[in-house]
């Protein structure tokens, strides 16, 4: 049976494009949308009911973000993890980097209900040397490794399942979690994607599993970069629709609103072909569309 499509008005925010748009975060308190461009060195917020649009520009790239209990964000970027303060601008380190920054960077990142940040690292050359590291009471522990490019990070409703994608590899991971202690088990496959073949047109590629979000009903909706879609798979892993986007290269999903039923995208422009951006003027966008299933919201951070 074929996966049924998912018909929806898709516009984007009026925002410039990024070169490389990822770790879109609803903010639970501010009621605002944060996201950051890797490449272009910034981090954006949106409000929605306001309209305004504004950025901060830094010497290192920035990743990803989390909220903080208490006020702020936590930002990973390639020199470490970051307390910023977006009143000032100022931010003060949490940790360094657990990596040679020459060579490789944090990517992907979010926190869990109990409110330790869970963030992964990309390899510069996709070699298998990156991991997924764990922030808690200040220390920052290493908890798998042997993948590419960390990313698809999401916790079910119940915090008892965690998702982890190799976006290199083609494949989404999940785990037994523990909320108590924090720990991972039964490491297995949850989707595994085919790579695009030798001389495969690039329009009969399904994509490669990149940033991704968990709504409340417990589904897991993950962007598939160069598939121009997204996905949604239920716990047990069924397919149970697909997005398609006006975009090539879409990066990361997550539920804003008031009531958690606005799915934002972030997507890509960076090093894409002149006329796929020719074609696709929305690519570095922020898309957005209303869906009938609200997400959950993001989790603070605990220092």
């Amino acid at each position: 049976m074929p996966t049924p499509t998912i018909a929806a008005d898709i516009t984007a925010l009026p925002v410039a494009p990024s070169l490389l748009g990822e770790s879109p975060l609803w903010h639970p308190d501010e009621q605002v949308l944060y996201w950051v461009d890797i490449p272009g060195l910034q981090l954006n917020r949106f409000d929605p009911a306001s309209g305004r649009h504004d950025e901060w520009h830094f010497a290192s790239e920035p990743s990803c973000c989390a909220p903080l209990l208490g006020g702020g964000l936590l930002l990973a970027m390639r020199d470490g993890l970051w307390r910023f303060d977006t009143a000032s601008g100022r931010r003060s380190l949490v940790a360094n980097p657990p990596y040679d920054p020459a060579g490789q960077r944090f990517n992907d990142g979010k926190a869990d209900p109990q409110g330790r940040f869970w963030v992964g690292t990309i390899d510069d050359q996709r070699r298998p040397e990156a991991a997924l590291y764990r922030l808690a009471g200040g220390a920052l522990t290493k908890v798998a490794d042997g993948i590419a490019a960390s990313n698809g990070l999401g916790f079910d409703p119940a915090g008892r399942t965690m998702y982890w994608a190799d976006t290199k590899a083609h494949v989404v991971h999940a785990f037994d979690f523990d909320g108590h202690d924090g720990s991972l088990s039964r490491r297995r496959v949850f989707q595994q994607f085919a790579p695009r073949a030798e001389g495969q047109p690039l329009a009969a590629y399904g994509g490669r599993p990149d940033g991704a979000a968990v709504d409340a009903e417990g589904a897991y909706w993950v962007a598939m970069f160069e598939g121009q879609r997204l996905l949604r798979f239920a716990p047990d892993g069924r397919p149970l629709a697909e997005l398609p986007l006006p975009v090539r290269c879409p990066t990361m999903p997550c539920f804003g609103g008031a009531d958690l039923k606005t799915l934002y995208i972030t997507t890509a422009r960076d090093k894409r072909p002149a006329d796929e951006l020719a074609a696709q003027p929305l690519a570095g966008c922020v898309l957005q569309l209303r869906i009938p299933v609200p997400g959950l919201p993001a989790h603070l951070a605990r220092l």
